[in-house]
C-alpha cells in the first residue's frame, strides 16, 4: 500500500500525490496545487512547524523519550547536566566529555557585579521572581555582544554554556531579591543542583550542603523538564530565534512565554485546587462536582497526553523520598485520594484524564521550602536548557523567518470617511 495522499481541487479537476513521510505531508505541494488558499490551523494544534531530531513524544502511548533514551532511564541513571550535554549534542557523553562541560558550566555560573547590582535594583522590592528573570536574561544580551555574531558554531556554544551556568545563579538572585535576602554566590565545590539549592536556601553558612533525597529530587525534577517538544516556550523561542536573535532574547522570549498561567503555573493551580478541597473525605463530593462542569480538575488530563504522563509515575515516586526527609505534605492524602477516585471512576477514564507531572511536582516543591511564586522560575532553569537544543537545531536547519498565514476576516476594501462624515 502506498504510503501517500492524493489531493484533488475540485474546482479543476488538478490533482497532486503527496507522500506520508515521518507522519507528515509536505504542505509545499498543496501550496503548488492551491496557491493562496491556507489551513486554518488556530494554535498550531495539527501542524507540524518544523523537523526536529531532539525528543520524541508518543501522547496516546504515554511516551517520552530525549534523542532516543526513555525518560524513566534518564531519570534514573543521568545528571541534568548529562542530560543536558545529550539534549545539545545528541550523544550521552563519555565521561571525558562530561568533565569538561560540567567544568565550562561551573566556572561560567558567576554573575557580572554591574549586572547584579544594577539590573536587580531597578526593580521594585516586590517584583515577581518570574518577571525579574525575564528580563534579567533579556539583559544578559547587553552584556554578550558578540553572542550576536550567531554563525560562529564556537561563539553559539560559548553563549549556550553561559545561559545553562547562570541560569539557576538569575533564579536564585530573583527569589532573593523578591524576599529582600541577600545575594549568595554560586559555589564552585557543589554540583549543578547543589549550588542552586545552596543559592536558594543558603543563610549564613559556608558550608552548606542539601541532603541528597532532596538534591535528587530536584536532579529528576530537572531532567523531566528539560524538553518537552514543540511546546508553548518553545515554539516562542524558535520563532524569535528565526529571526536571528541572539540566544539571550530568544530564551527570554521562551520564559515570557512559560510565565503564562496557562503553560507554567499549572503545578501551582494544583496546589490552589487541594487546598480548596481541605481533607481527604471533601475528594468525592469535589469530584462529582468535576463531573457536574461545576469544577476544574487540575493536574489530570495534558494537551498532548492521552495516556499516563509517564514523567508523573516518575515524580509520585520521587515525592515519597522527599517527605521522608521534610514530613509529608498534609496535602498529599488528598492528592492520592484524587488520583485513585479519577483512575476507577470511568467519566474521567473514558476521557483520558490521568494525572500529569504537574500534579504532584507542586507538593515536592512546597515540602522542599519553595513558595509558589518561584515555581515557573524552577520550570524555566532546565528547560533552558531544551530551549537552546531548539535553538541551535533550528539555526543549523538554515530555518527561514517564520511567518504564518492568516484567513482575513474583516472588511472588505471601501473609501476612506472624513471626519465630517463619521
Amino acid at each position: 500500500m502506498s504510503e501517500t495522499i492524493t489531493i484533488t481541487d475540485n474546482r479543476t479537476g488538478e490533482s497532486v500525490e503527496v507522500p506520508i513521510v515521518n507522519g507528515a505531508v509536505d504542505a509545499t505541494e498543496w501550496k503548488k496545487l492551491m496557491p493562496g488558499t491556507w489551513f486554518a490551523d488556530p494554535a498550531f494544534s495539527t501542524t507540524a512547524s518544523t523537523e526536529s531530531a531532539i525528543t520524541y513524544l508518543d501522547g496516546g502511548a504515554g511516551q517520552l523519550e530525549y534523542r532516543g533514551y526513555p525518560i524513566d532511564q534518564l531519570a534514573e541513571n543521568s545528571t541534568h547536566l548529562e542530560v543536558s550535554y545529550l539534549l545539545l549534542n545528541g550523544e550521552l557523553p563519555n565521561k571525558t566529555q562530561l568533565d569538561s562541560w560540567v567544568e565550562d558550566v561551573t566556572t561560567h555560573t558567576y554573575l557580572h557585579e554591574n549586572f547584579r547590582r544594577h539590573v536587580h535594583d531597578a526593580f521594585h522590592y516586590n517584583a515577581h521572581p518570574m518577571g525579574l528573570l525575564t528580563s534579567s536574561v533579556a539583559g544578559l544580551s547587553t552584556f554578550y555582544p558578540e553572542s550576536k555574531d550567531i554563525e560562529d558554531p564556537e561563539n553559539r556554544q560559548r553563549q549556550i554554556t553561559r545561559l545553562v551556568a547562570k541560569m539557576p545563579t538569575l533564579a536564585a538572585a530573583a527569589y532573593r531579591f523578591s524576599r529582600g535576602l541577600p545575594f549568595v554566590f554560586p559555589r564552585n565545590d557543589l554540583d549543578y543542583t547543589s549550588n542552586f539549592l545552596s543559592m536558594m536556601f543558603s543563610i549564613a553558612e559556608d558550608d552548606y550542603v542539601p541532603d541528597p533525597a532532596l538534591r535528587k529530587a530536584m536532579e529528576i525534577l530537572f531532567i523531566l523538564h528539560a524538553d518537552h517538544e514543540q511546546n508553548c516556550s518553545t515554539t516562542a523561542a524558535r520563532v524569535v530565534g528565526s529571526a536571528h536573535a541572539d540566544p539571550y532574547v530568544s530564551v527570554a522570549a521562551a520564559c515570557a512565554a512559560l510565565y503564562g498561567p496557562r503553560h507554567g503555573g499549572a503545578n501551582e493551580a494544583v496546589l490552589r485546587m487541594l487546598a480548596e478541597i481541605g481533607t481527604y473525605e471533601n475528594v468525592p463530593a469535589y469530584m462529582e462536582r468535576v463531573k457536574g462542569g461545576e469544577e476544574r480538575l487540575m493536574g489530570f488530563g495534558h494537551r498532548v497526553y492521552k495516556n499516563y504522563d509517564p514523567r508523573a509515575a516518575i515524580i509520585k515516586e520521587a515525592a515519597h523520598d522527599v517527605f521522608k526527609v521534610t514530613g509529608q505534605n498534609p496535602l498529599l492524602d488528598i492528592a492520592l485520594k484524587l488520583e485513585e477516585v479519577a483512575l476507577a471512576d470511568p467519566y474521567f477514564v473514558e476521557r483520558k484524564l490521568y494525572p500529569n507531572v504537574d500534579f504532584y511536582s507542586g507538593l515536592i516543591y512546597q515540602s522542599m521550602g519553595f513558595p509558589v511564586e518561584i515555581f515557573t522560575v524552577l520550570f524555566a532553569i532546565p528547560r533552558t536548557v531544551g530551549w537552546l537544543a531548539h535553538w541551535q537545531e533550528m539555526l543549523e536547519q538554515g530555518s527561514r523567518i517564520a511567518r504564518p498565514r492568516q484567513v482575513y476576516t474583516g472588511e472588505a476594501t471601501r473609501d476612506y470617511v472624513a471626519m465630517s462624515d463619521r
